[in-house]
C-alpha cells in the first residue's frame, strides 16, 4: 500500500480505515450528525455490523409508484433508442475523430478525455445489446465483433493521441478525468471479452500452439489492459496530491496554481475515480515513473482506493455542498479577509449539470464495495432533485408546465436545471456555452447510466455472509426507481433528436426543437442573472477580483482551454513534402480537418455559424464534438432504461466485478 498517499489523504487514521472491512469502513466514515446508515447486506461472519439501520429500504422514490413487471420477450424490443445511440456514436467518430492524430482535434484535453470515457461506455452498451439481439436478422457473431473492433481501434488510438504530459500539469479535475476514462476502457474490455470470447485464456508461461491459440486465445483487446491500467494508476497518484486537510478539514483542491477552491466536481471525480480503481484496477507491474515512492502493483480491491473514496464521500456530504433544492453547488473558497482562516466559508452557488452526475458513479461503486443501500438512497435522491429542477413531474410523468399551451416565441419558466422537463445548463438557450459548458449534460447522463444499471449479485470475499432477502429487496427498489425515470429520459432524448442538423449532429440546446420561434439571449432566456454568489466561470472565465488568484487568473485557467493553448504542447510532423524535402512542424491541437478517404474529401469540423440560419443551435460555438458526445450519452441512457423496461438485457452476461 502506498503509505505516503494515505498520509496525504488524512493521516494515520485513514491508513487504519483502509484496513477495515468495507462494512466497518462505511460506519467509521459516516458524517457527524447524519442519520444512521443502512446496515451492509454483506459483512464478515465474525464481525456483524452494528450501529446501523437494520431495516432496509423498500423503495427509493419520494413518491412511490406501482412496480412495473418486465417481460423477457425480446421479440418486441424497440430498437429506436439503440439505433439513435449508434448513429450518434458513428457521427461523433466520423465527423470529429481523426485516426492518424488519435484524437478529436477540435476538443481540448479534458473534453477529449471525457469523449474517450463515453466512447467506452457506448461500446459497452453496444456489446451487451449485440450479445442478445440479432439486429436486422443478423446473428453473425463475426460481424458483430468486427463492428465493435472498428470503434475499439479508435479508442486505442486515442490513448496515443492523449497529451498525457500536458495534462499532468493541469488542474486536478483534468487529471482525474483521465483516470475515469481508462478505468472505463478496462471495464469495457472485461465485459466485451466475457460476452464474445473465451475466458480460459492461454498459458503465459509457454508459447501456445496454433490450435491452442485459436481455441483459447483471449480477445485482442486484453492486450491493452496493462497499458490503460498503468495510465489510470499514474494519474490517480497524481490526483491524490490534491487532497488537503490543512484547509476545510479535508477535500480536494481544484487547481494548485490558483487560490484554494474546493469544488464539487474535483471531489466527485476523486470519489468516482477512487472507487472505480478499487473495483476495476487489475494491477500494474510497470513501475515507472515511481509516483509517491511506490509502484502500486497491487490488483483489484486494494484498500487504499476504497479508503480514499469513503473519506472523500464523508467530506463532500458533510461540508454542506448542496442547496435547498438538493442540488450540488459548485464549491467553496476560504475567506482570506479573515486572518488565519482555514474554514470553507465562502460558497459559490452556481449549479451545473455535471456536478449532479459524476457522484452517481461514486455512489454506485460504494454500494458495490460496502453493501450499504445508503449510497443508493443518496444517489436516487440526487437524481430526483435533478428531474424536478428540469421542470418534470415524476409522479405524473409529464412536464410541470403544459407545453401544448405555449405560444410560439415563448419559453416555460426556468426551474433550476432546465424547463419543460428538458435538462439545460444556464448557457444553453443563449448559446453562450464554452467548450467546458457544452460537455456538461453528457457527463450527467453517462454517470446516470452507470448508477442505474441493475444490481449484480454481491461479489463477496471468503469469510463474508450475504443477507439475500435484503439484497433482493434493494435490487427491486433500485430497479423500480430507475424505471420511473424512463419517461423523463425519453422526453429529453426525443427533444434532443429534434436539435440535430441535416448531418445528424446534435445541438447544445436540446429544447430548441420543442420551443418554436424563439432565439433567447442572456437578457431574454428567463434565467436570473444577478443571484448572489453565482460565478459562472466555466463559461465566462474567472473574475479578476483577487478571490480566485493573485494576479491575472486567465494565465492559469480560462474556458475553452485558452490558458493551456499558450503553453508547450506535443508536436507532430504535418503538411506535404516541400521541394526542400522538409516538413512543416505544427501543433497537434491546431490541425484542422484531414483527408477522410484519401480522395480529397474532408471530415466535417465543428459546425459554428453566425446564427443566420434560424436554428438556435447554429449560434455560439455551434455543433461540436462536445455537443455530439452529449447527444450520444443521452441516447445511450434512453436505450439502457428502455431495454431494462422489457428485460432485453436481463440475460446478458455480467462483468466479473
Amino acid at each position: 500500500m502506498a503509505r505516503s498517499t494515505l498520509l496525504r489523504l488524512s493521516g494515520a487514521c485513514l491508513a487504519a480505515l483502509a484496513l477495515l472491512s468495507p462494512s466497518t469502513a462505511f460506519a467509521a466514515a459516516t458524517p457527524p450528525n447524519a442519520p444512521k446508515p443502512y446496515c451492509p447486506i454483506f459483512y464478515s461472519e465474525s464481525q456483524p455490523p452494528t450501529d446501523c439501520e437494520a431495516r432496509q429500504p423498500t423503495n427509493f422514490l419520494q413518491t412511490p409508484r406501482p412496480a412495473k413487471k418486465t417481460s423477457l420477450d425480446t421479440s418486441t424490443t424497440n430498437n429506436e433508442p439503440l439505433e439513435a445511440a449508434f448513429e450518434a456514436m458513428t457521427v461523433m467518430q466520423h465527423d470529429f475523430f481523426v485516426a492518424d492524430q488519435g484524437t478529436w482535434p477540435a476538443a481540448i484535453d479534458w473534453t477529449a478525455a471525457v469523449m474517450e470515457t463515453m466512447l467506452s461506455g457506448a461500446l459497452t452498451s453496444l456489446s451487451q445489446a449485440l450479445a442478445v439481439l440479432d439486429i436486422g436478422g443478423n446473428s453473425d457473431k463475426g460481424a458483430k465483433r468486427n463492428l465493435i473492433d472498428t470503434f475499439f481501434t479508435q479508442l486505442v488510438a486515442s490513448y496515443f493521441g492523449q497529451d498525457a504530459v500536458a495534462i499532468r500539469n493541469q488542474a486536478f479535475d483534468d487529471i482525474l478525468w483521465v483516470v475515469l476514462g481508462w478505468v472505463d476502457a478496462v471495464k469495457f474490455i472485461d465485459i466485451h471479452s466475457g460476452l464474445f470470447y473465451s475466458r480460459q485464456g492461454l498459458n503465459e508461461s509457454a508459447t501456445p500452439g496454433l490450435g491452442d491459440a485459436l481455441a483459447n486465445g483471449p480477445w485482442h483487446g486484453q492486450y491493452w489492459i496493462p497499458t490503460f491500467a498503468h495510465r489510470a494508476r499514474i494519474f490517480w497518484d497524481l490526483g491524490s496530491k490534491g487532497w488537503d486537510t490543512r484547509l476545510c478539514g479535508g477535500g480536494m483542491n481544484w487547481n494548485p496554481r490558483l487560490e484554494p477552491y474546493k469544488n464539487a466536481i474535483t471531489n466527485e471525480l476523486w470519489i468516482a475515480a477512487s472507487i472505480s480503481m478499487y473495483l476495476w484496477f487489475p494491477g500494474d507491474n510497470n513501475t515507472t515513473p515511481w509516483i509517491n515512492g511506490a509502484s502500486g502493483v497491487k490488483a483489484t480491491r486494494e484498500p487504499k482506493y476504497l479508503a480514499a473514496a469513503i473519506e472523500g464521500y464523508k467530506w463532500l456530504t458533510g461540508v454542506n455542498m448542496t442547496n435547498e433544492a438538493g442540488l450540488y453547488v459548485d464549491g467553496y473558497h476560504v475567506d482570506r479577509s479573515k486572518p488565519g482562516n482555514t474554514v470553507c466559508d465562502s460558497r459559490s452557488e452556481a449549479v451545473f449539470t455535471y456536478n449532479q452526475g459524476v457522484l452517481l458513479t461514486g455512489q454506485r461503486g460504494l454500494w458495490a464495495a460496502t453493501g450499504s443501500a445508503s449510497y443508493l438512497e443518496d444517489g436516487h435522491r440526487l437524481i430526483q432533485a435533478v428531474i424536478k429542477a428540469s421542470g418534470w413531474d415524476l409522479a405524473a410523468d409529464r412536464p410541470v408546465d403544459d407545453l401544448s399551451d405555449l405560444p410560439p416565441g415563448y419559453l416555460p419558466p426556468w426551474r433550476g436545471l432546465g424547463r419543460g422537463g428538458i435538462m439545460e445548463d444556464r448557457c444553453d438557450a443563449s448559446a453562450t456555452c464554452s467548450q467546458d459548458g457544452q460537455t456538461f449534460k453528457g457527463i450527467f447522463f453517462h454517470h446516470f447510466v452507470t448508477f442505474c444499471q441493475h444490481l449484480d449479485p454481491a461479489d463477496v470475499q471468503p469469510g463474508m455472509t450475504v443477507n439475500a432477502q435484503a439484497y433482493d429487496q434493494i435490487k427491486a427498489a433500485h430497479g423500480s426507481a430507475c424505471q420511473a425515470y424512463l419517461k423523463w429520459v425519453e422526453h429529453n432524448a426525443k427533444s434532443a433528436l429534434l436539435s440535430r442538423d441535416g448531418e445528424g449532429r446534435f445541438g447544445m440546446w436540446w429544447a430548441a426543437g420543442i420551443f418554436k420561434g424563439v432565439m433567447p439571449t442572456v437578457e431574454t432566456d428567463g434565467i436570473p442573472d444577478n443571484e448572489p454568489n453565482v460565478t459562472d466561470y466555466r463559461n465566462y472565465g474567472l473574475p479578476h477580483d483577487g478571490v480566485w488568484a493573485n494576479g491575472n487568473p486567465d494565465k492559469v485557467w480560462a474556458p475553452n482551454g485558452e490558458a493551456q493553448k499558450n503553453q508547450t504542447r506535443s508536436y507532430v510532423l504535418v503538411g506535404g513534402q516541400e521541394r526542400t524535402g522538409q516538413k512543416v512542424l505544427g501543433r497537434l491541437s491546431e490541425q484542422g480537418p484531414r483527408d477522410d478517404h484519401g480522395d480529397g474529401t474532408e471530415r466535417r469540423g465543428p459546425a459554428a455559424a453566425a446564427g443566420t440560419s434560424g436554428d438556435p443551435n447554429d449560434r455560439g460555438r455551434g455543433r461540436t464534438p462536445e455537443t455530439q458526445n452529449g447527444g450520444m450519452a443521452l441516447m445511450r441512457a434512453w436505450w439502457e432504461l428502455a431495454a431494462a423496461s422489457n428485460g432485453t438485457l436481463a440475460a446478458k452476461q455480467q462483468p466479473r466485478r
